[in-house]
Order: structure tokens, then C-alpha cells, then sequence
């Protein structure tokens, strides 16, 4: 009989497949396999509050045939070893396979490791233990309080704003950030100030650029400054000062600093950061990269030692121990390293070189010497009755962990030769004037250290965070800035308002402080969401009697309404923000965001073949949507019907049938997110899929066959299905 070991990926499983005998079956549980759901409802009983906050949990969808495929290999297994992840979530997972396949505590045992390769994988089957408790726990107590927040926060948000929208414990921190960063934006009032330089040349020709001591704030001391140089023509050196500066290497990465770096030097958003360290981790090439620890192992540093002294020289070598600044880091994880480092280069995509590469470099600078410049600081005076002009150069003369490292060295700043009481000629003296500017927009590296720095969230969920602002439509990216949308501004100044306890930065890092206590056994789970859930379930219903949301405020400027010429409203609409009538519903006169005219809804004269027969305004209208004008009834959204006519429901049919409910078609549609195929009978039938149906079904699991890339043409629609990726079927079958 063989041993069953099983980790989450299958990419993982056939990294360690390599490294084990025949007597081991290696599987994946491709991630979670249940979860608690989604659903607030009383049918869900997602949590059961009054026992105990009993989480209630269900195979996630599609992972049925998973959880089937291991019980199968589980009851002909000589041993059960469960090696999920070595972090907090990756010992919730472990439990939810012990539990899934129905394990007594003798029938596994669970082991981990910070890297996969042979030696840590082998090392690690010598040292099986039990699920810990605590630690599961902790992981438990975390999903349960997120689905108890969601559930409470994003119900009244649908009631008191706009059906659809959410709330979290961490997003909604991290969107009043961008708010309150947002406001600060719009309320500044820029000041005008001076910036003045002077063009100089020395007596054997070459050219130095000063600047003024300091900024000048009215035009008056401009104009007596620029009087006294022009006067003067020339300026003397009276002091020049040289100084020995070091330059330290940085600690190796953290899950924060790695996705920091990642966005500044490589342009990666964070969740295409953890994608891309995912696998090289599956693929054996670097440690475990959920991490908030900056140690090095006592193996690495070794490898790191041998590998800086041959390459670069004894001289190069200084030993580092890197302690966290995080108050809840785990110092027994490691920081994210190369597993082997004298692979200088590794990883099979762009991406992933790139990123190796930046680990790499990292990891080897943070154990050699400093790197050391010279830095020259020339300070002259043109008259006691101003201030003085200055400027600064450096140049570099040991290069030390920048050997490594060189894309961190920056430029030198050259001065020629100088000395006190050199006269230095005026040539030039240009002014330019400025007006200050307020704090920038949080980039997504800004908001992952800021993040970190107020103890909100994890630094594993950081990523996964940002998307969901984005993906909510909360916030806007361009390049690598995030702006927060009308949307997100509402959402977030309703939350600010209403439950600012729940969403400050106090809240959520006392209790993540709460969580990692009680992954160590000091904190009681029942007693913990108590404290919590309680009062807050008491807000909620506080807040229930509150209006809704429907004005955001007056609209300023010459926007008039067009239909009756009194002042407008702005309002949150499902397209944004936009102008409506202040004498609304009496009057319907409503305007863009941009004052352009908005056509109400026009009456066609025409039943709706939904509703009209039960219901006295069921009447077709003719409106102006996000994607220009639909025809749909006069009762929409309750009555979701709309109209298309005969061409354009003739270009945007397949003419494939769905495979849920036999009888309709699936037809395109264009979403938030892009075009998307879907039941011509929606919303009865739901069924959907992102890419054009081919017409074939799936020779797996019978479902709709779609259009893919260039690489792959044609896959399943079901993304849990293997035939989603053919590609990696075929490379399985030629092993």
C-alpha cells in the first residue's frame, strides 16, 4: 500500500512527486475544499450564533469530484500526511481535509515545509505532528467574524445606499484610507512660492548649479533676492565640507516589502506579484512567500556566506540577523529567499525571472558590506543680507552590497574642484514659481505599507484586498495610482459616518492583536466574537431607521435642471454620479456627471409581455443605460425585462443551447467587466460563461465548450474542470 500525501496545488504535488518514491501518491486539494457561505440568509445558517458561533461549511462549488478523488485515495492509503501550507491558513486547510475525509486524530498526521525542495520535503516527513488547534482556530475565528462583518455591514448598505454593494473588515478600512487621502486632495488650497537657483561658473570654466537656502514664500524677498544677486554677479565659497556616508543593505523580504519592491522596480500589482511567487514556490525556487518575518535560516545563511566570499571577495562578507517590525510577525517562518543561491537566475515566464531576479538580489545584498560614498555639501554667499546657496555631490567609492545589487545604486553627482574662498561667477539666476500640492494618491505599493504600518489586515491578504476595492468599482486604477470612485467616496463617507468604531484602524488591529493571541491558545473564540458581534449587531439596528442615501449635495456651478430651471442635485446612479432635479420626483430633469442632458424614460406605447398583465404600470419604455439606450419595462429593476429587437438579438445569438435549462440560447452580453455569453432565459436560468461558446461540449463533465487563446483554442467553461487547462492534461499524459 503507498502513503498519501496532500498539499493544496497540483503544481505542488508534482514538484514533490519528483522528490519521493513510488511508494507515495502525492495529490492536491487545488485550495479550499468548503467554506462557509456567502449567503446571509436563515436557509444558509452560514453561522449558527447561538451555539457557540458554530461555522456551518459546504464543498465549494466544483471541488465535489476533488473531495471525492481523495476520500478514494484515503481509504486504500497505508498513511494519510497532510502537507498543506506552513501558515495560519494553510493549517485551516489541513483541518478542513481531516474533516472532509471524515479522519480520526490516528488515521494522518500533519507535516510542513518553508521551501520544496527534496532535503526540506524528506526533513519534514521526519517530523509529522498533529493539526494545531490553536492555530486552526484563530483561522476560524478570522473567517467567521469576516462573514459575521460582510453579512451585518453589507445588508444595510444595500437598504441605506444601493443594492449589490459590500462591506469588509479589512476592504473597508482600506477604502476610508483612500478616502480620507481623496478629501484631503480636493479641500487643499494650493500656496504660490518661489524656487530660486543660481547658474555659476568657476574661474577655470566649468559650471555649478546652487540653490537658494530655502524656498521663498513672498514675491517681495523674491524680488530683494534676485536684486542683491544681479547686483553682486558673484557669490564665494565659504565652506566646503566632505563626509564618509554608508549605505546599508535592506532586509530580505517580507510578503509587504516583496510586493513594495515589486510594484516600484518592476511596475507588478501585488496580486500579480503573489501570482507570480506562487509559482516559483510550487516550482522549488523559492521559500514559503506568506511571510511577515525578514530571518534568514541558519542553511541559508551559510549558502549565502560561501556563495558572497567566492563570487566577490572575504570583504564583501557581513554577517546580518534581521529582526521584524512587525508586532505580530511569526518569527518562525523564514523570509521569502532563492531556495539554491548560486542560482542567480531562475523561472520559466518573464515575470517570473523578473522576480526571482529581485529576490535574489535582495537576499545575497542583505548579507554583504555596506556600500560607501563620499558626500561633498559647498555652501557660498553672495551678500550678509541673504541667505546662502548651496549644493551637494556624491560619488560612490565601495561599491559593497550594491555588487549585488547595482540597479540600486543610482547616479553619482559629480562636483569639480572646489575650494573656500573660491569666487564663484554669477551667470544666470532663473526663478521659477511653484505652488504647493497636496499629498499624492496612494499608489498600490503606498497602500500595501500603509496597511502594514497601521496593523490592518494581513499582509497575505493585501492583494486580494486592493482587487476587491478595484473589482467593486470602489476605486480606479491608472498605472499604478488608485482614485477612488464617486462610488467608493459614498460608500466609504456612509461607513465613516455611521459605524466609524467598526472600520477605524484601532478595531482592526486590536483584532488581528485578539486573532494571534488566540492562535497560541490566550484568547477564548466564543468570548472574542462575543465582545464583538454583540455591540455590533446593536449598531446595526440603530442605524435602521436612517434614511437612505439618495443626495450626495448640491451641484455647484451653471448646471441648471433643463426641465424646469431650479437648482440640481448630485446623486448616485448604477453608472456613477450624476445630476438630478432638487425637485425630484416632481420634476425628472437630470443631467452627466459632465452637464450633458439626460432623456428620461419615454413610454413606447407597448405592454410588457412580463408583467403587464398582473401589473397596471408594466409599461415599455425607452431608456438611456451605461452602454446607450435599451428598451425595458417602466418597472425595472423589479421586472428585469428588456426588449431586444430582431437584428440585434439576431447578431448577439450563438445558436447554442444552454446546457441548464435546454430551452434557451446563450446570447452576448456586455457587462462592467466586458463582453460575456449568457441564458437567453435570465434570470430564471443563470447560466453563464466569458468566452464565446464553440457548440461542443465538454468530454468530462458535459458542459458548454468555449472559445480560449492562441495557445489553448478551445476549453471547458467550467474553470474547476481539467479540461479548462487541456494544455496541462496533454503535458501530464507525455510524463
Amino acid at each position: 500500500m503507498t502513503k498519501l500525501l496532500i498539499v493544496e496545488s497540483p503544481a505542488k504535488s508534482k514538484t514533490i512527486e519528483k522528490y519521493l518514491g513510488s511508494n507515495y501518491q502525492v495529490l492536491s486539494s487545488v485550495g479550499h475544499i468548503r467554506d462557509i457561505p456567502k449567503s446571509a440568509s436563515k436557509k444558509a445558517n452560514a453561522v449558527d450564533i447561538e451555539n457557540g458561533y458554530k461555522a456551518r461549511y459546504e464543498i465549494s462549488a466544483g471541488k465535489e469530484k476533488v473531495v471525492d478523488a481523495l476520500r478514494h485515495a484515503a481509504n486504500t492509503a497505508s498513511e494519510i500526511i497532510i502537507a498543506t501550507d506552513p501558515d495560519r491558513e494553510g493549517e485551516a486547510i489541513a483541518w478542513h481535509i481531516k474533516e472532509a475525509l471524515e479522519l480520526e486524530e490516528d488515521d494522518y498526521v500533519r507535516v510542513t515545509f518553508n521551501e520544496i525542495t527534496k532535503d526540506a520535503v524528506v526533513d519534514a516527513l521526519k517530523k509529522p505532528r498533529k493539526i494545531d488547534y490553536d492555530v486552526k482556530t484563530a483561522q476560524e475565528a478570522r473567517r467567521v467574524l469576516d462573514r459575521l462583518f460582510g453579512y451585518g455591514l453589507s445588508g444595510l448598505v444595500w437598504k441605506k445606499v444601493r443594492y449589490g454593494l459590500s462591506a469588509g473588515r479589512v476592504q473597508s478600512p482600506a477604502l476610508r484610507i483612500l478616502a480620507e487621502r481623496e478629501r484631503e486632495i480636493q479641500a487643499f488650497i494650493p500656496e504660490t512660492f518661489w524656487s530660486i537657483t543660481a547658474e555659476t561658473k568657476t574661474p577655470g570654466g566649468k559650471l555649478v548649479t546652487l540653490s537658494y537656502k530655502d524656498d521663498v514664500w513672498k514675491q517681495e524677498e523674491m524680488e530683494r533676492i534676485k536684486q542683491i544677486c544681479e547686483k553682486k554677479k558673484e557669490m564665494t565659497i565659504t565652506s566646503i565640507k566632505e563626509s564618509e556616508a554608508k549605505r546599508q543593505p535592506k532586509a530580505p523580504f517580507t510578503t509587504s516589502t516583496l510586493q513594495q519592491a515589486a510594484s516600484n522596480r518592476l511596475g507588478f500589482s501585488p496580486s500579480r506579484t503573489m501570482r507570480t511567487a506562487q509559482k516559483l514556490y510550487e516550482a522549488g525556487l523559492i521559500t514559503y512567500m506568506r511571510t511577515d518575518s525578514p530571518t534568514l535560516s541558519k542553511a541559508a545563511l551559510s549558502m549565502i556566506s560561501s556563495y558572497v566570499q567566492d563570487e566577490f571577495g572575504k570583504e564583501y562578507y557581513e554577517a546580518r540577523v534581521f529582526k521584524s517590525r512587525s508586532k505580530n510577525a511569526q518569527e518562525a517562518h523564514e523570509a521569502v529567499r532563492p531556495t539554491t543561491i548560486n542560482a542567480e537566475n531562475a523561472g520559466r515566464t518573464d515575470d517570473q525571472k523578473k522576480l526571482y531576479a529581485l529576490i535574489w538580489k535582495r537576499t545575497v545584498a542583505s548579507q554583504m558590506a555596506p556600500a560607501l560614498s563620499m558626500r561633498t555639501r559647498v555652501i557660498a554667499s553672495v551678500s550678509d543680507e541673504i541667505d546662502t546657496f548651496s549644493v551637494s555631490g556624491s560619488r560612490l567609492i565601495y561599491d559593497g552590497w550594491l555588487r549585488a545589487f547595482p540597479e540600486a545604486a543610482g547616479d553619482d553627482t559629480l562636483l569639480p574642484e572646489l575650494e573656500e574662498g573660491g569666487v564663484l561667477r554669477l551667470l544666470e539666476l532663473p526663478i521659477e514659481e511653484k505652488q504647493t500640492s497636496p499629498s499624492n494618491r496612494y499608489t498600490e505599493a503606498g497602500l500595501v505599507k500603509e496597511l502594514e504600518k497601521r496593523g490592518i489586515g494581513r499582509p497575505s491578504t493585501y492583494a486580494s484586498t486592493i482587487q476587491t476595492i478595484v473589482n467593486r468599482q470602489y476605486a480606479n486604477k491608472e498605472g499604478r495610482t488608485l482614485f477612488p470612485t464617486d462610488l467608493g467616496m459614498v460608500i466609504s463617507g456612509f461607513l465613516e459616518e455611521h459605524f466609524e468604531n467598526y472600520i477605524s484602524d484601532t478595531f482592526t488591529s486590536t483584532m488581528e492583536d485578539d486573532l494571534d493571541l488566540m492562535s497560541v491558545g490566550k484568547k477564548d473564540y466564543i468570548k472574542t466574537l462575543d465582545a464583538f458581534y454583540k455591540p455590533f449587531m446593536k449598531a446595526i439596528k440603530d442605524k435602521d431607521d436612517i434614511p437612505k442615501i439618495t443626495n450626495l449635495g448640491p451641484v455647484e456651478g451653471e448646471f441648471p435642471c433643463p426641465e424646469c430651471g431650479k437648482d440640481m442635485m448630485w446623486k448616485l446612479g448604477r453608472g456613477g454620479k450624476f445630476m438630478s432635479c432638487s425637485d425630484f420626483p416632481e420634476c425628472v430633469g437630470a443631467r452627466t456627471d459632465e452637464g450633458k442632458v439626460l432623456e428620461g424614460p419615454k413610454e413606447l406605447g407597448e405592454t410588457c409581455p412580463d408583467c403587464g398583465d398582473t401589473h397596471e404600470d408594466g409599461k415599455l419604455v425607452l431608456r438611456e443605460g451605461r452602454f446607450g439606450q435599451f428598451i425595458s419595462c417602466a418597472r425595472y429593476p423589479k421586472c428585469k425585462f428588456i426588449k431586444e429587437d430582431e437584428e440585434t438579438k439576431k447578431a448577439n445569438s450563438t445558436g447554442v443551447k444552454c446546457t441548464e435549462c435546454d430551452n434557451g440560447e446563450m446570447t452576448k452580453k456586455v457587462g462592467r467587466f466586458g463582453e460575456f455569453y449568457s441564458c437567453s432565459n435570465y434570470p430564471d436560468c443563470k447560466t453563464a460563461i466569458k468566452a464565446l461558446p464553440t457548440g461542443r461540449h465538454c468530454p468530462m463533465c458535459s458542459k458548454l465548450m468555449m472559445e480560449g487563446t492562441k495557445t489553448i483554442p478551445e476549453r471547458c467553461s467550467v474553470k474547476t474542470c481539467p479540461m479548462h487547462r487541456p494544455d496541462k492534461l496533454e503535458k501530464d499524459k507525455s510524463k
